[in-house]
């Protein structure tokens, strides 16, 4: 299945508030019609799917690279369900959403497809990179690069950059502090949900 390229109003009146889908959310009475809409109690599949669909969308993933994933956070020390939010917060597009210098994680991801981001001082044109810590990420040095930069800035508030990273509005440049805890994810997920949803697949 490939990337969603639909419109994204729709998802977010399925699932709820995308933020990295887009800038968009839903009116706060059709939060309260969607969860009144179905008395009845869910089938427990109808729930992990639904939370699998958000963290797909959230983070600009296809079926096939979420499904990767899963399996990288089984195999790995830990918790599967944080391993997994860890491993797709960690994503370079993500990192620069969650720093401001993009408005999306769509807009992130076409801001290191076209050759605008240096990660350690070498320019990566890969948006799945995994960054670690002490890891910096800059803009080229070129105008195009930082005016892009910029106008994602100017609408970004200084409070909402998480505490594993670090902003420097100056000089276009973000610092990964550490490893993002559980706490810091920016999307309200049950991911053991999701590693059920794959329990069967992974």
């Amino acid at each position: 299945m490939s990337r969603y390229r639909g419109p994204c109003f729709k998802k977010i009146r399925q699932l709820g508030a995308l933020p990295g889908l887009t800038t968009k959310s839903p009116k706060a009475q059709e939060d309260k019609d969607r969860q009144n809409a179905r008395p009845w109690e869910e089938p427990i599949y109808r729930i992990r799917l639904h939370e699998k669909q958000k963290l797909r969308f959230h983070y600009g993933l296809t079926e096939r690279q979420l499904l990767k994933y899963v399996r990288i956070a089984r195999k790995a020390k830990g918790p599967t369900g944080q391993v997994l939010l860890q491993l797709l917060e960690m994503r370079l597009d993500n990192i620069l959403f969650r720093l401001g210098m993009a408005r999306t994680i769509p807009g992130a991801r076409q801001l290191v497809n076209h050759r605008h981001i240096l990660v350690n001082g070498r320019i990566v044109d890969i948006p799945s990179y995994r960054c670690k810590p002490l890891d910096t990420i800059t803009a080229k040095d070129g105008e195009k690069s930082k005016v892009l930069i910029q106008n994602s800035l100017d609408s970004f508030p200084p409070k909402n950059v998480p505490p594993h990273l670090t902003l420097d509005r100056v000089q276009y440049q973000g610092l990964v502090n550490q490893i993002i805890d559980r706490n810091g994810v920016g999307l309200e997920i049950k991911e053991s949900r999701v590693v059920e949803y794959y329990s069967r697949q992974a």
